[in-house]
């Protein structure tokens, strides 16, 4: 039986029908089905995961109200769980990737907008950069939202941590070549700021390149506690926010920090 002061979190390592997000949304109504009737809260999918990441692609370009989110809250109302999807949102002069949680009601509780392109990629000639956290509740967690290449920048996971943030759901597409890397900032963003980082890769070969797989959640020691191997595959992981609590309190990190003499010599330096 589920310890019910943990909350259960599925990760939907799957791939995508390239650019047919109606199909995909098919085949991600069966994991949410089975993610729901195995106790999960909340259903987590990889980076554009029902139309496959592409830098480049305009195709499929939808609102908020458009099929994707709108299948996504269906799904989410009639199995009575939260939802974390990943889409392109349709912008002013370019769209924005996007990612959107839903409430097990069908209520969009956030979104977060890619904040750091794939330059090597050229993602920022295709899409328009975030400039926005994105924070929802999730039952005694305050979450936040991050990106796939936004692990490589420790500022943004750095400011959740100071907004109260214990859980940093990370949606990717995250290549074969740098596996390596992407356990590396997963470990490390969760033990540095003392918090979950669960990170949703996508698998198998697109247009655009090959992925392994292998996400993975790391707890705010940066103990990996689960991982997935290269194949589709949900994974149930159950956190606990007194893990949170107990591992902040016993190495108490925070206080040590000198964020006015950061940005004090951070300025000084600018100026040379």
């Amino acid at each position: 039986m589920q310890n019910p002061s943990l909350i259960r979190i599925c990760s939907a390592q799957i791939s995508s029908i390239w650019e047919e997000p109606e199909k995909t949304l098919e085949k991600a109504g069966i994991l949410v089905r089975h993610a729901a009737a195995s106790g999960a809260a909340l259903i987590c999918f990889p980076e554009q995961f029902a139309t496959g990441w592409d830098p480049q692609s305009s195709r499929n370009t939808q609102d908020l109200d458009g099929s994707i989110v709108t299948g996504l809250r269906k799904l989410a109302q009639k199995h009575r769980i939260s939802i974390l999807g990943s889409f392109r949102q349709t912008g002013q002069s370019l769209p924005r990737n996007t990612a959107v949680v839903i409430a097990d009601d069908g209520r969009v509780l956030a979104t977060y907008s890619k904040i750091h392109l794939f330059s090597p990629g050229n993602e920022q000639s295709g899409y328009a950069q975030g400039n926005d956290l994105g924070i929802f509740p999730l039952g005694p967690f305050t979450c936040g939202i991050a990106i796939c290449y936004d692990l490589r920048f420790p500022e943004i996971f750095r400011l959740y941590a100071q907004k109260g943030v214990q859980v940093v759901f990370v949606p990717g597409a995250w290549p074969a070549q740098r596996l390596r890397h992407w356990e590396l900032f997963i470990t490390a963003r969760a033990a540095e700021n003392q918090m979950y980082i669960i990170g949703v890769n996508t698998t198998g070969t697109t247009p655009v390149d090959t992925y392994p797989g292998n996400s993975m959640t790391a707890d705010p020691n940066g103990t990996v506690i689960s991982r997935a191997n290269e194949a589709e595959q949900l994974v149930f992981t159950d956190i606990d926010p007194a893990a949170v609590t107990t591992t902040r309190l016993h190495l108490p990190v925070e206080k040590d920090r000198r964020d006015a003499l950061y940005h004090s010599l951070a300025h000084e330096t600018s100026e040379r």
